[in-house]
């Protein structure tokens, strides 16, 4: 059985991303406005439609110069603490992932390693470092792993200490 998005679901994302969520034809879609920096997006769920010849749920995110999308999500974190929401597809290992953030910024990960996520994230090159740290937020949704969102809170802060590398930091402002 593949994964639907439900009321409660669409209830919690509502509330991390701090916007209403409005049925759109067949699609559930969150306006999203960052306050301070005037980032805004657009965020479509679709739930059980036709891709290709199978039947999935697709997230599309609408940005001002991007347009992306997650086929076949097999589920979603929503983290209020970090005011944002997770969404992965796994297959064969591979997990995908797209982050909307509750002021506007959107995140995707591709093809990353199922095995990144349970591993020491020090170990890993600052290439690499920040998508194991931000899909290991999804390891509760995956089959056959079990984490709180407490626990993977606490795992995402820990991970996002102020780590310098290439000009950039791994913790967001």
């Amino acid at each position: 059985m593949s994964f639907t998005f439900g009321k409660t679901d669409i209830k919690k994302i509502s509330e991390t991303l701090g916007t209403k969520a409005r049925q759109v034809g067949n699609s559930i879609r969150f306006e999203v406005h960052g306050r301070e920096n005037k980032r805004r997006l657009a965020l479509e769920l679709y739930s059980a439609i036709s891709i290709g010849k199978r039947k999935g749920s697709l997230v599309s995110v609408y940005a001002p110069t991007a347009h992306l999308q997650l086929h076949f999500c097999t589920g979603f974190v929503a983290s209020n603490l970090l005011g944002e929401v997770t969404f992965v597809g796994e297959s064969n290992g591979k997990l995908c992932g797209l982050t909307v953030e509750r002021e506007g910024g959107c995140s995707l990960y591709a093809n990353v390693d199922r095995e990144m996520l349970s591993g020491d994230f020090t170990a890993l090159g600052p290439e690499v470092m920040l998508s194991g740290i931000a899909m290991s937020l999804t390891e509760s949704t995956l089959p056959s792993k079990t984490m709180s969102e407490e626990e993977f809170t606490l795992r995402v802060l820990k991970g996002r200490k102020k780590r310098s590398y290439g000009g950039r930091r791994t913790k967001r402002e």
